[in-house]
């Protein structure tokens, strides 16, 4: 080989790795969406791209890759894509590169589905400091090296707490709060929510006497303390994240079978939260001490025919004195926070049919949303209604049993960078958004 050829052949690989870095920080360097509903479980999109309209010209397709069904929506963490899929008779942890899509890792297991909807794992897997934690449909809880998928510690939490096993399976998205990894595992004897050490797996407390609801706890600052709230089967609590000591808990209205999905939403002094047959809450927590009261729980006279909201899978918002969210068969709505009453409704989101779905993330001053035939919606809420600027259609639902209607595409997209990662239940897209 000549001094030429030689020069140009590392004069090209130069060019090549810092063209590969580049892309590689323009994707590590905003935040990452690490776990379920983001960085912070707000459902928001920090450091997006800055877009007025979304049109087709603004959706770039970079890789696809095969997948297995399931309801797990993806995360991102240090250039890494994190997924769970159903493949025949074995869950799957999956990790593959944000920019290529080249598959670095699987871990798998076997499991036997004994539940309804049996089309795959429903948590996010959560990404920290080097581990990837994975919660499976049957209560199957892993921890993994994040780069290697090598199993560091493992529970089966449905054999070792006797789990009463909700009717969709395990669903309530993990929470990390400093050492603790705390998991809704519907156990007997009190352990409906369980603490286990990140690092090792050993239990660290258990607490609650309920059944598991499919809706994730979240971590707030009431009365100059962390607060963690958790809504089971029967009751809303707040607790203490290190101890599992119960601050306050309040009992809720059962008015039909447990179909708690949505996470509670918090703005203070108000908890907002709604289920699919029992309408909204609003709770008032107060702020010298760790209490709580009940301002009001309005719903309808059923499923359809409801006054206020009744969320399936859709996390509502809080914005100023009003929520906004997705109801039971697609209603999109706007209600006054404080009294529960109706401002409006926009039937426009989402094709209105029983449990249709819109996931709902913000981005400063408009919102992002993901409906479930698979478009990319962009817009803004306010009291007045929803002004629509733009949907583009980027993955389409797949047909498979015992899916609604022809498939329907019900799992949380990731946020990161100008990417956004978008799963069915045969592939997971990633999509770059903004001006060519």
């Amino acid at each position: 080989m000549s001094r030429v050829t030689s020069f140009v052949l590392v004069l090209f690989l130069l060019t090549s790795l810092l063209s590969s870095t580049t892309r590689a920080q323009d994707l590590t360097s905003t935040t990452d969406w690490p776990q379920w509903r983001g960085p912070d479980r707000s459902g928001t999109w920090y450091h997006g791209p800055e877009l007025d309209t979304l049109t087709g010209e603004h959706v770039t397709s970079i890789w696809e890759v095969a997948l297995g069904s399931g309801y797990c929506g993806p995360t991102v963490a240090n250039g890494l894509v994190y997924v769970m899929d159903l493949l025949e008779a074995s869950e799957r942890v999956l990790c593959f590169d944000a920019l290529t899509g080249e598959n670095m890792w699987i871990f798998q297991y076997p499991v036997e589905y004994t539940v309804g909807y049996p089309t795959g794992p429903r948590a996010s897997v959560l990404i920290s400091s080097g581990k990837a934690y994975s919660w499976g449909t049957m209560g199957q809880l892993h921890c993994l090296d994040a780069n290697t998928g090598e199993l560091i510690w493992k529970r089966n939490t449905l054999e070792e707490y006797q789990s009463l096993m909700p009717t969709w399976g395990m669903a309530s998205n993990p929470i990390l709060v400093d050492q603790l990894l705390i998991v809704q595992v519907s156990g007997a004897d009190g352990a409906c929510m369980v603490a286990f050490d990140k690092d090792n797996g050993k239990e660290q407390w258990h607490a609650l006497d309920d059944e598991a609801s499919y809706s994730s706890p979240i971590l707030i600052t009431q009365a100059g303390k962390q607060v963690l709230l958790c809504q089971t089967a029967n009751l809303v609590a707040g607790m203490d994240p290190v101890t599992g000591s119960v601050y306050w808990n309040i009992p809720l209205e059962r008015l039909k079978m447990n179909m708690s999905i949505s996470d509670p939403v918090y703005e203070a002094p108000y908890l907002f939260f709604s289920t699919f047959f029992d309408g909204s809450y609003l709770l008032e927590l107060n702020q010298q001490s760790t209490s709580a009261k009940l301002v009001y729980h309005r719903h309808g006279s059923s499923e359809r025919l409801t006054e206020a909201l009744h969320c399936c899978i859709s996390t509502p918002m809080i914005s100023g004195d009003h929520v906004y969210g997705i109801g039971s068969y697609g209603e999109t709505r706007c209600l006054d926070l404080k009294s529960g009453e109706r401002i409006w409704e926009d039937l426009n989101l989402v094709p209105p049919e029983r449990w249709a779905n819109v996931h709902l993330v913000r981005q400063e001053n408009q919102t992002w949303g993901f409906n479930e035939t698979g478009e990319l919606l962009l817009g803004k809420f306010s009291p007045e209604g929803y002004q629509d600027q733009g949907r583009v259609r980027v993955i389409d639902p797949v047909k498979i049993s015992p899916n609604p209607r022809n498939g329907v595409n019900w799992a949380h997209p990731a946020f990161s960078g100008s990417y956004v990662f978008v799963r069915s239940d045969s592939k997971l897209i990633c999509i770059q958004i903004g001006t060519p």
